[in-house]
């Protein structure tokens, strides 16, 4: 089995990118593995994917829960999954999903003033690298919000990278892969949600920053991003493209049709069926995108 700095290598050779989805229980993990495993036969090539949990995701699941969900796909069934510990805030939760075993781990200071960022993510890199040199470390600088929701407006701080900035957090820090803001942004507006409005990207921002980095990159908030936008990002240089509110948003309504079409049935199984459904359309769709098949 490939290691992840490998399948990323590959990946940013060939101009495809990652698809990183966002799990919160067992249902959103066998519609994203399922979704995964049918796409990859119906073109006779392993697709790699990451799962990515947050801190929030992490303390419902359980860090080394999650870690053992993820090693026993990939055993089992020989797929390159990976498990990625997702906008980790805290050195003392970096080191945690480091000891449990992820395979990257996006240390985020993005939050913080640049100098702050780079001295914190610095830090981390080292602890990081301490416990297992083969960890892919993530680190962002911009700021495209927090919310993984439906919200009624845009963050009125949002703050696009620069190549500048960039290049001076990638060499201070140490990072394998950067998150730069580039007309991104978490969660959903109502509108996108309603699917009356896509999200659009700065494809001539990316391609700046990947040329003045040189160094593999990752696109967060990829929720109701327009198609093209997508595939324009991953010819420009995007590696890793991370998609979650939009499957919690066909999670929930999932689960409303579910119960809705039985409203005596207490199985659980049974009622998250639709939301598995809806969840492994979006992947399907998306892995199709990231992967230009």
């Amino acid at each position: 089995m490939k290691t992840l700095h490998e399948i990323l290598a590959d990946c940013d050779a060939r101009h495809v990118a990652v698809g990183h989805f966002n799990i919160s229980d067992l249902a959103a993990l066998k519609g994203i593995f399922s979704a995964a495993q049918e796409f990859s036969q119906s073109r006779n090539v392993q697709i790699p994917i990451l799962i990515g949990v947050s801190e929030g995701e992490r303390e419902f699941i359980g860090v080394w829960q999650a870690a053992a969900l993820i090693k026993s796909l990939r055993e089992e069934h020989d797929y390159p999954i990976y498990l990625n510990a997702d906008h980790t805030h805290s050195f003392e939760k970096a080191i945690e999903a480091a000891q449990a075993g992820f395979d990257e781990i996006l240390f985020d200071g993005s939050a913080m003033p640049l100098e702050q960022n780079i001295a914190e993510t610095k830090r981390a890199v080292a602890a990081i690298r301490a416990v297992s040199p083969t960890i892919v470390i993530e680190g962002e600088i911009g700021y495209i919000g927090t919310s993984s929701e439906v919200i009624d407006k845009k963050p009125d701080n949002l703050a696009l990278s620069t190549p500048e900035e960039a290049v001076r957090f990638v060499k201070e820090t140490g990072v394998d892969v950067l998150a730069p803001a580039v007309g991104n942004m978490h969660g959903l507006l109502a509108e996108m949600a309603a699917g009356t409005m896509q999200k659009h990207l700065n494809i001539p921002l990316i391609a700046e920053i990947k040329k003045a980095c040189g160094i593999w990159m990752t696109l967060h908030g990829g929720s109701g991003t327009a198609d093209q936008d997508f595939k324009a990002a991953v010819a420009a240089g995007m590696d890793i493209i991370h998609v979650s509110s939009e499957l919690r948003l066909a999670w929930r309504r999932g689960i409303e049709a579910g119960l809705a079409a039985n409203p005596n049935e207490i199985a659980p199984y049974k009622i998250f069926s639709q939301a598995i459904e809806n969840i492994k359309k979006i992947v399907l769709d998306r892995l199709a995108l990231f992967n230009d098949l």
